[in-house]
C-alpha cells in the first residue's frame, strides 16, 4: 500500500482535481483505491458526488476518538472508497494542535491500514494551507505529489512546499518523505507554460512528469456533476490526460497499467 499526498499550498492549481480523477483512473484500472479528502470545504467528495456525513471525516480518528475503518465509504465506481471532508475538520487546526505529537497524529490513524493493507493506494487531498492538515499529511505519506500551475507565480510556491517537505524529514516525523513527482496543470500552448516547464524540469529533473493537464471547461465542470472526468467527458482532452497521468503513475512504480487483466 502506497500512502500519497496531493498538496501544494497555493490554491486553485488543480490539486482536488488531481486526486479525484488519479483517483478514479487507478480504481478503473483494477487497483483499490481510496480517497482521503482532509479539506473541510470538502470539494474532493463533492466531487464524486458524495454528501455530507455528520462525524464521517477523518477528524475523530485524528483525535483518537474512532478507527479509521468506520470512516471509509464506498463510491459509485468499483475499487474506490472515501474518507469524506467536512467542516469539522476545521476544528482539527485547533485541536490537534494541543497534542504532543500533533504533526504525527494523521499518520498513527493510519496505522490500522498499513497493518492490514486493505487498499492499493490512499490518496490525500490537502487543503491549501501550510496548517496541520497538510503537515500531517506529508508527516503520513510514502511520497508528495505536487500539482503545479502553468504560471510564473507557482515556481515561488514550489520553492515553499520543498521546503516543508525538508522541515519535515529533519523534525523525524517522516524521514522517508519523497517527492515523487510534480505535475503541471492548467496547461495552454504559450511561452510562458513552457518557460514555467523549462525552469521546474531544470531543477527537479526526473520527479517532474511528462504528462501535462490541460486547462479545459470540461474538468472544471465535471466536479459540479459529482463525476470524475472518466464519466463526465470519457474521450475528452481531460480524461485522456488523467489516463496518461495514471499510466506514468503505475509505469513509475513498475506496476502493470491494469489489474484487471491479472485478476481474469
Amino acid at each position: 500500500m502506497k500512502i500519497v499526498a496531493v498538496a501544494n499550498q497555493k490554491g486553485g492549481v488543480g490539486k482536488t482535481t488531481t486526486s479525484v480523477n488519479l483517483s478514479a483512473c487507478l480504481a478503473a484500472r483494477g487497483y483499490k483505491t481510496l480517497l482521503i479528502d482532509l479539506d473541510p470545504q470538502g470539494n474532493a467528495s463533492s466531487g464524486l458526488g458524495l454528501l455530507p456525513m455528520e462525524g464521517m471525516s477523518i477528524y475523530g480518528a485524528m483525535l483518537g476518538m474512532d478507527p479509521i475503518a468506520d470512516k471509509v465509504v464506498p463510491t459509485r465506481w468499483a475499487n474506490l472508497y472515501a474518507i469524506i471532508g467536512d467542516l469539522n475538520l476545521a476544528g482539527a487546526e485547533v485541536e490537534v494542535a494541543r497534542f504532543d505529537d500533533h504533526l504525527t497524529r494523521l499518520q498513527t490513524a493510519l496505522l490500522p491500514f498499513r497493518a492490514d493493507q486493505p487498499f492499493d493506494f490512499v490518496l490525500l487531498d490537502c487543503p491549501p494551507s501550510l496548517g496541520i492538515l497538510m503537515t500531517n499529511a506529508l508527516a503520513a505519506a510514502d511520497e508528495l505529489l505536487i500539482p503545479l500551475q502553468c504560471e510564473y507565480y507557482a515556481l515561488e510556491g514550489l520553492s515553499k512546499i520543498t521546503h516543508v517537505v525538508g522541515e519535515i524529514r529533519d523534525s523525524g516525523a517522516n524521514p522517508g518523505l519523497e517527492i515523487a513527482g510534480i505535475l503541471m496543470t492548467m496547461f495552454m500552448r504559450n511561452n510562458l507554460a513552457q518557460m514555467v516547464i523549462s525552469e521546474v524540469q531544470t531543477h527537479f529533473g526526473e520527479i517532474l512528469y511528462r504528462t501535462v493537464i490541460p486547462r479545459s471547461v470540461r474538468l472544471s465542470e465535471a466536479p459540479s456533476h459529482g463525476k470524475p472526468i472518466l464519466e463526465y467527458e470519457p474521450n475528452g482532452l481531460g480524461s485522456t490526460a488523467y489516463k496518461a497521468l495514471a499510466d506514468e503513475f503505475l509505469r513509475r512504480r513498475n506496476l502493470p497499467a491494469s489489474r484487471l487483466a491479472l485478476q481474469n
